[in-house]
């Protein structure tokens, strides 16, 4: 028995399809996967087969025009065709979390194309399908052309490519984002946003931090909140959050900080919490500094922190800053108010900040 890729279209009709795999089983064809495209022609169906080894090319394309199918190819396949689509596309993406230039490589082995080209210049207006030629914009820049002799590309070839350079952009955006913090001490920690893969990690934080700090950073209590409301903090509708990590035993990461800023209309409330052996080392400092340029960059009026009265290292921090900030007491708690600068003419500098993924 030998492998086959058979792409062929069929009307979108009921009965159709059956007659065309009714006309391949007459052939001792045995059909291992399918997969359905949809076009304007009608569904195109790319099946991988197992035929007999007497059956070649032109009996293959035979049965399947007798089987009302049209346009068909066909060509030998592999032993690792057998691997559905949806395992290689997440074979693929884990492949690009770790090297996310490797997108023309992926894009390439995802599609089957003969050439995977980059170029500088936006694809724009230009992007789509024009047969065999594929042009879709790179979203980190540029944009890729794709090109393979046979068969055409489809819609739905094209949305997975989008995806996969999609995905390529979003890792290369966190990476970039990464930064390394060497604190005056000269202990180092990296600084990135937060994801939900956090929530392990943002857990332990809490579990090592004491009530105290507990209590300072939520106000209300020092108890930790639940998983699902720390699950909300890490990813929020409208703002971003920052997490310190540091390498602990094994070269694990440890999560030993956490920045919020969560935003309502013009203006973003932020909050911090540091691990107890962590503080008075100007990492909170240095978090809030950055919780400052992402809401300026972000275009919001002003910064809100509500704090206890006797929480003098977080009034300490803002004081930091070398604002002007004004305060208000309502009992023990304290709010401040950080104002922001504003874009060139009167602009706010650019849309809401929503966290990288």
């Amino acid at each position: 028995m030998t492998l086959w890729r058979i792409r062929a279209t069929v009307d979108d009709r009921p009965g159709y399809l059956s007659v065309l795999t009714a006309s391949l089983a007459l052939r001792g064809v045995n059909i291992l996967a399918v997969q359905v495209h949809t076009t304007e022609r009608g569904a195109v169906d790319d099946f991988l087969v197992d035929a007999p080894d007497a059956l070649d090319e032109a009996g293959l394309v035979a049965a399947v025009e007798r089987g009302r199918g049209r346009d068909c190819w066909v060509a030998r396949s592999e032993a690792r065709g057998l691997a559905d689509q949806p395992t290689r596309a997440l074979g693929l993406a884990t492949r690009l979390v770790r090297d996310p230039d490797a997108a023309g490589e992926a894009l390439r082995a995802l599609l089957g194309a003969d050439a995977v080209t980059w170029r500088p210049a936006s694809a724009g207006a230009e992007c789509g399908l024009a047969d065999t030629t594929m042009l879709l914009d790179d979203p980190a820049g540029g944009s890729f052309v794709l090109r393979r002799a046979v068969p055409g590309f489809t819609p739905a070839e094209y949305a997975r490519a989008q995806a996969l350079v999609e995905l390529s952009a979003a890792v290369a955006r966190r990476a970039a984002e990464q930064v390394t913090l060497v604190l005056p001490d000269g202990a180092e920690a990296a600084v990135r946003p937060a994801t939900a893969d956090d929530l392990p990690g943002v857990v332990e934080l809490h579990e090592g931090c004491s009530a105290h700090s507990r209590h300072r950073r939520y106000l209300g209590g020092a108890a930790a909140p639940s998983p699902a409301r720390l699950r909300r903090l890490l990813e929020p509708a409208r703002g971003v959050t920052l997490l310190a990590t540091v390498l602990a035993a094994g070269a694990t990461e440890s999560v030993v900080a956490m920045a919020n800023l969560l935003a309502e209309g013009d203006e973003a409330e932020v909050a911090l919490l540091v691990r107890d052996d962590w503080q008075r080392r100007g990492l909170g400092t240095a978090l809030l500094r950055r919780l400052v340029r992402h809401a300026e960059q972000a275009g919001y009026a002003a910064l809100m922190l509500h704090v206890h009265a006797e929480n003098a290292p977080m009034l300490r921090t803002v004081r930091r800053l070398g604002r002007p900030t004004p305060t208000e007491r309502d009992g023990s708690l304290v709010t401040l108010t950080v104002p922001l600068a504003i874009g060139t003419r009167g602009e706010r500098k650019g849309p809401l900040l929503t966290p990288p993924v």
